[in-house]
């Protein structure tokens, strides 16, 4: 069986990994290097780390229009594709059965960020979808479903959890392929995951329990932050009590608690901007800032 791989991020590596052992992996496809951190050293993407390691065919074009005759040429049984970060054009679908595994169930959060919604919204689980793809945003026939408990869990807990039930849930598609009839997607319950960006993480302490979803779901990036500082480590204290939002209500040994115009938090860490991070009693001690002060 001849696959072809279109992805980017860790979690398309952990389901390469796993084909790789069962496939003939003919190429793959991947973002191009990016800079990454201050120094901006060109970097990259986990999926192409991981087809070095076994001298696959990469190919990363900055877009896939001139991509079909390459793509025709290698000849894949099928294209698999997981967070590549491209939209698949026309010429491309209609070579093999392209299949996404999308971080969510279908038709719930198509989309860019499904994981991060899923969580932000406090749904009790979410999954992936086996997709056969069409020209359409995530809109196509549902091969099959795995599915998870959403919890407290951070946005690469997520991730990792849905890429390992993604990783043993395509081999089983791929294998069964012309045995599963497609399920086709209900459009009048589907739902919109946009990209997220940084702006997105900036907060207000106005309602607790949801800056409390914002740190789990944007815990990678872009992180939760103020004008003055980033949220590296927090909990979630109560979510009832109505107080004045950044009045310090507590001091304890490693933790204040803050308040919220509904509800409190308890702060731990932070980074003031261009500073490194910091444990919150010393920021406190710096800025000489006691209870009933606003932080």
């Amino acid at each position: 069986m001849k696959i072809l791989f279109m992805g980017t991020p860790s979690y398309a590596q952990i389901i390469l990994e796993a084909l790789i052992e069962k496939y003939d992996i003919i190429g793959v496809y991947t973002q191009p290097d990016k800079p990454v951190g201050r120094k901006k050293t060109l970097t990259p993407p986990p999926v192409k780390v991981l087809a070095a390691k076994y001298n696959l065919n990469i190919y990363q074009p900055h877009n896939l229009k001139s991509e079909a005759q390459t793509i025709k040429q290698l000849n894949p049984d099928f294209i698999i594709v997981a967070a590549f970060g491209m939209i698949l054009p026309k010429e491309i679908l209609e070579i093999a059965p392209c299949i996404n595994l999308h971080a969510s169930l279908l038709p719930k959060y198509r989309g860019a960020s499904p994981i991060q919604s899923a969580i932000l919204n406090a749904d009790k689980f979410t999954g992936i979808t086996a997709m056969k793809m069409d020209v359409g945003l995530d809109t196509g026939d549902i091969l099959g479903y795995e599915y998870c408990m959403v919890g407290d869990k951070t946005a690469p807990e997520l991730f990792e959890e849905l890429a390992i039930k993604a990783a043993s849930l395509t081999p089983f598609i791929i294998d069964n392929y012309h045995h599963i009839s497609p399920l086709k997607q209900n459009n009048a319950i589907a739902s919109y995951s946009p990209k997220i960006t940084k702006n997105d993480g900036l907060i207000d302490f106005e309602n607790a329990y949801s800056i409390y979803r914002k740190y789990l779901a944007f815990y990678f990036w872009p992180g939760i932050f103020t004008h003055e500082f980033k949220l590296k480590k927090i909990s979630l204290h109560e979510t009832t009590t109505k107080h004045t939002p950044r009045e310090i209500l507590q001091i304890h040994k490693d933790h204040i608690i803050v308040g919220c115009q509904q509800g409190s938090l308890k702060l731990y860490t932070i980074q003031p901007h261009s500073k490194k991070e910091m444990d919150v009693i010393s920021y406190l001690n710096g800025k000489k800032l006691k209870v009933g002060d606003l932080i």
